[in-house]
């Protein structure tokens, strides 16, 4: 049998990757289930103890944080997304074909949803309490981890939408913002966690 010539043969394959879309989307959201089930299994409130959802908490040095729907981390997770999204364009130009959007996102839905879990596992949540200025961290509630997730979707999509330079933009200024407003941000977050520094804690412990 003759072959098909490579052209077709591209056209097939992006055809098949296509048709496998709906399969990944279905397993992203399988994916955060399972997350979200394991962070509840592992003790967490589906919603904050104070017994109500806000849509809004912009208090970071409360019992409140992390336990709504949004608050001033969400912009991390939204940047998570422009990260992942970067990878996996590097990850496909290295390898010589894009990785097609649906598969890139489930594979950043999947280890977004393992750092929620390891995120509110003791180990970590001690590791928090003891270094930043997360003093009565003790993880979050489910309704906030799997908003985390979605705020990850939320940048991932953007970043798909927006030029390079607009996403780059977007993630420093959230940086310095969320950094002025609440003095921590996702970089602080990183340094505190990995290696602290007396200097940076002093300072958000001021607020």
């Amino acid at each position: 049998m003759d072959r098909e010539p490579s052209g077709s043969q591209s056209a097939a394959h992006a055809a098949s990757l296509k048709a496998r879309g709906p399969l990944y989307l279905a397993l992203a959201l399988l994916a955060i289930i399972v997350a979200e089930a394991l962070v509840y299994a592992s003790g967490h409130p589906l919603i904050c103890k104070c017994g109500y959802v806000k849509f809004w908490h912009g208090v970071v040095n409360s019992s409140e944080n992390s336990q709504h729907l949004t608050d001033w981390y969400t912009f991390s997770h939204i940047i998570h997304g422009f990260l992942f999204y970067g990878a996996a364009k590097l990850i496909g130009r290295l390898a010589g074909r894009d990785i097609p959007f649906a598969a890139a996102l489930l594979a950043a839905v999947v280890i977004e949803g393992a750092w929620e879990v390891l995120e509110n596992s003791p180990i970590v949540m001690d590791r928090y309490r003891a270094a930043t200025i997360s003093l009565d961290y003790y993880g979050d509630s489910v309704v906030n981890s799997t908003s985390d997730i979605l705020a990850m979707v939320v940048g991932f999509s953007l970043a798909r939408l927006m030029p390079v330079w607009l996403t780059v933009a977007a993630a420093v200024a959230m940086e310095i913002g969320v950094g002025y407003m609440s003095r921590d941000n996702l970089t602080l977050n990183v340094i505190m966690l990995i290696h602290p520094i007396e200097a940076i804690k002093a300072w958000q412990s001021a607020l």
